[in-house]
């Protein structure tokens, strides 16, 4: 065989080798392309730079699994579960059992807890007084305007000997179901996204921790009274969740999701941006 001809035998034979198994390199770059294609995208909502951190934290070890988890925050607590209701989302992770449950009353829908994540304190923050037994009579007070964070805030009030509310109305009482107001305290009602911004105007402010860490309060440090300095206390109802629509409730996808957050590895991180305000609730 002529030198030319073996020249063009050895090119040629080279080329489909290299055809065949893709170049070394080559192989592995495509094997990478093809997981990320492959890799299913879930869009899940949250309330608070806090929940931000932690979900990326945990959508980060979700990569390995083959799931593309996708942070939405959302400014307020009503706009999550519109969104997982229209389909816009597929999961989200801001409210507790009782918020949940009185949407669903409220709006006809069926958003199911699929996982427990944390209790997140309420807590009584106030610029005037450094005790609540100071607070004085004829105060004005803000307290979130939904009934679940609102009732809780009440019976904060009431846990301090602030004032009684109807036994009867269990975890739910509103301002109207107060029985007993000694320092004739008046409230004012706002959106649990607005009530830390009404401190510098009121004597005290029951607000929720994630608003509370979002305004630069340190719920520890700052707060007059937190309702889980005696967690027992809490009612499971307080516990959040992560939730989806009712007929992705056995979704193994968010099964997957819901498994990798209850892990030790999101109980540190939940340690580290909460400053450990946030306790886990699935252990």
């Amino acid at each position: 065989m002529k030198k030319k001809d073996l020249l063009f035998s050895g090119v040629a034979a080279l080329t489909l080798f290299l055809a065949a198994c893709g170049g070394g390199q080559t192989t592995a770059d495509s094997s990478k392309e093809a997981a990320t294609s492959a890799a299913e995208t879930v869009k899940i909502g949250v309330v608070s730079e806090v929940e931000v951190d932690v979900w990326k934290d945990v959508a980060s070890r979700l990569k390995n699994q083959g799931i593309d988890l996708e942070v939405v925050q959302f400014s307020d607590y009503v706009q999550p579960n519109v969104a997982l209701t229209n389909g816009d989302i597929d999961l989200n992770a801001f409210q507790h059992i009782a918020y949940l449950k009185d949407f669903n009353a409220n709006n006809n829908s069926d958003i199911t807890p699929i996982g427990f994540t944390y209790i997140s304190p309420l807590g009584l923050y106030s610029e005037k007084v450094t005790d609540y037994k100071d607070i004085p009579e004829g105060a004005k007070i803000t307290i979130p305007n939904d009934v679940t964070n609102g009732g809780r805030a009440l019976l904060l009030l009431q846990a301090i000997g602030l004032i009684k509310v109807d036994e009867a109305k269990g975890t739910t009482p509103t301002v109207s179901d107060i029985t007993e107001n000694p320092k004739n305290v008046t409230f004012e009602e706002l959106d649990a996204a607005q009530v830390a911004r009404s401190l510098p105007d009121v004597d005290a402010a029951v607000i929720n921790t994630n608003y509370a860490t979002d305004s630069g309060l340190d719920p520890k440090k700052d707060s007059l009274f937190l309702d889980t300095d005696n967690i027992a206390a809490v009612a499971d109802v307080y516990k959040n969740v992560v939730a989806a629509r009712a007929e992705d409730a056995d979704n193994a996808t968010y099964k997957k999701i819901v498994a990798e957050y209850q892990t030790d590895a999101t109980a540190a991180k939940i340690e580290e941006v909460t400053k450990g305000n946030d306790v886990p609730a699935w252990k």
